[in-house]
């Protein structure tokens, strides 16, 4: 995601004698969000860009260059990854199958073998070390907040078979009765919703602004622009006010997976 910008912000700065911080305080941004721009993790707003070509001298060379924000998907999972690391409170909206940081082991496994082109039993194995290294996140008690709002399809898509949907149901419900997460199903009954169109995450930072992250067929997108984020956010928001409740959708989960199998 744009490290050429990146190596070529870095320079700039360097030559105007500028740490980070100097930087991100005469700019108006936090040093966290310098470093992740340099780094080819993030993509400056618009807004952003223009304040540091003015106080690096620039002309509008920072803002009229922003790397293009639709790239394969692959190119922005290490980004992703890594903000989720940093995130306090993430918010997730999955439309066909379980956010990556809620699979249990067996669901991964059966997504990635779904993978096209098919991927070898090595590479599914890396794969699948990557993903479970992400729900570890969870192994806070507290940070980061997490809320998953989940279409009823991917209640209903047998994933790996029934003992495995099973399984997975069972795992949301307990991290929702522990207090770990919050879930929220959205029903089939609802008919069209604002988050119809792909997958969406949200993250909150302390120390940098948030970000919106969607995904669909071969594209991720990796949202920076205020303006964009805030739409997304007021977005999920609609969609969360049509959800079941959080009783309501645990009960929803007990039952699927007792249709699948699954006995207490």
């Amino acid at each position: 995601m744009g490290t050429i910008y990146g190596d070529w912000l870095k320079a700039q700065r360097e030559a105007a004698g500028l740490t980070q911080q100097q930087l991100a305080d005469i700019a108006i941004m936090t040093r966290s969000h310098i470093a992740h721009i340099e780094a080819g993790r993030r993509v400056p707003s618009k807004e952003d860009a223009r304040r540091l070509d003015g106080e690096l001298g620039t002309g509008d060379v920072l803002s009229s260059f922003l790397p293009q924000e639709d790239v394969a998907v692959a190119d922005y999972f290490e980004a992703v990854r890594l903000l989720e690391q940093q995130a306090v409170v993430i918010r997730e909206f999955a439309l066909s199958y379980m956010p990556g940081i809620l699979q249990t082991k067996r669901y991964a496994r059966a997504v990635l073998r779904s993978a096209f082109p098919p991927v070898s039993d090595e590479q599914c194995d890396r794969r699948l070390v990557t993903r479970l290294e992400r729900s570890r996140l969870l192994e806070d008690p507290v940070t980061p907040v997490v809320w998953a709002l989940l279409d009823e399809a991917v209640l209903r898509r047998p994933v790996g078979g029934e003992h495995v949907m099973a399984e997975q149901l069972m795992h949301l419900v307990r991290l929702a009765e522990t207090g770990r997460i919050r879930v929220h199903v959205m029903p089939f009954g609802v008919g069209l919703h604002p988050l119809m169109d792909s997958m969406l995450t949200l993250m909150w930072f302390e120390d940098q602004p948030p970000v919106a992250y969607s995904e669909g067929l071969r594209m991720g997108r990796l949202h920076d622009s205020p303006s964009a984020v805030r739409e997304l956010q007021h977005r999920y928001d609609l969609a969360l006010s049509d959800t079941l409740s959080l009783k309501e959708s645990l009960g929803l989960l007990r039952t699927t997976a007792k249709d699948y199998g699954h006995h207490d």
